[in-house]
């Protein structure tokens, strides 16, 4: 077997569904392929797909220190080590933007990279780049979005947020991240039905439960307020009780309690985390 037919039986297994299978099964012959850059990011994808997390950075290390030439190599694995704060995703984004620049995938996942680093506007370039070569992924999209809050322009991120939700609807983190921004904005009714319909895609987000329990709370949705504040319970430990606790103090308070615990204490910091994290 091939190392191009090995990768081929891999990704048709991931497309099944079975990440397990795939891994495994390029897992089999990685030393046979050992001098291969793209089965050790092949399998670092599957790994990182599996929860497996300190395992597939080593495997993206791997496909990095063997030179790739490849930019799909570049972007994934750069991409890969950079949820690590690991300095050498730097180079291998920047190589593979320039190296492959009317590829979408190279000039997003820079433009993501440089949007959490600080340099925003070097990100909007890239980004839009992006767009414009595919106008229709979900993902450029909410990249754009992350790009456009990171800088402050909250109506501009909206936009763009609402783009990748229409392409594709049942993102939950996604949907979570626009109500927020939509918040932000002062747009609470319709950020409370984005937290809403993102939550319940995600039923183990304690986060977004309790962000979509106060937003709906703060537009006078109490039944819906207090459902979503017992999905929270649900799915909160020990450590969480107080938070709970708390929030559900601020529903009983009334709208205008919920309104507030929103604008001075959840919205702007659970913004700020989420926008940083690589999804």
């Amino acid at each position: 077997m091939t190392a191009s037919e090995l990768l081929e039986r891999a990704h048709s297994l991931a497309e099944e569904g079975d990440w397990e299978g795939s891994a495994e099964l390029v897992l089999e012959h990685v030393e046979e392929f050992s001098a291969d850059p793209m089965i050790h990011c092949w399998l670092g994808v599957a790994e990182r797909e599996l929860g497996l997390s300190g395992s597939a950075y080593e495997r993206f290390k791997q496909a990095l220190a063997l030179d790739p030439e490849d930019p799909f190599v570049l972007a994934t694995a750069g991409n890969g080590i950079a949820a690590f704060d690991d300095p050498d995703a730097e180079r291998a984004l920047r190589v593979a933007a320039i190296t492959a620049p009317e590829l979408p995938l190279t000039r997003m996942m820079y433009g993501a990279y440089l949007s959490r680093e600080g340099f925003l506007e070097q990100s909007l370039k890239e980004l839009t780049a992006a767009r414009e070569l595919d106008p229709d992924d979900a993902e450029i999209m909410y990249e754009l979005g992350v790009a456009y809050a990171l800088s402050g322009k909250v109506d501009r991120a909206a936009d763009a947020l609402a783009d990748s939700v229409r392409l594709d609807p049942e993102n939950g983190w996604v949907r979570v991240v626009f109500g927020l921004v939509l918040l932000e904005e002062g747009r609470t009714e319709e950020g409370a039905g984005e937290l809403i319909a993102g939550a319940r895609r995600r039923p183990d987000d304690l986060d977004a439960q309790l962000a979509a329990a106060l937003a709906t709370a703060a537009t006078g949705h109490e039944g819906v307020a207090y459902e979503m504040l017992e999905r929270a319970r649900l799915n909160s430990s020990d450590v969480d009780a107080a938070l709970v606790s708390a929030i559900e103090e601020r529903l009983d308070a009334g709208p205008e309690s919920a309104e507030a615990a929103l604008d001075e204490d959840l919205v702007p910091d659970l913004l700020r985390a989420r926008l940083q994290e690589r999804p």
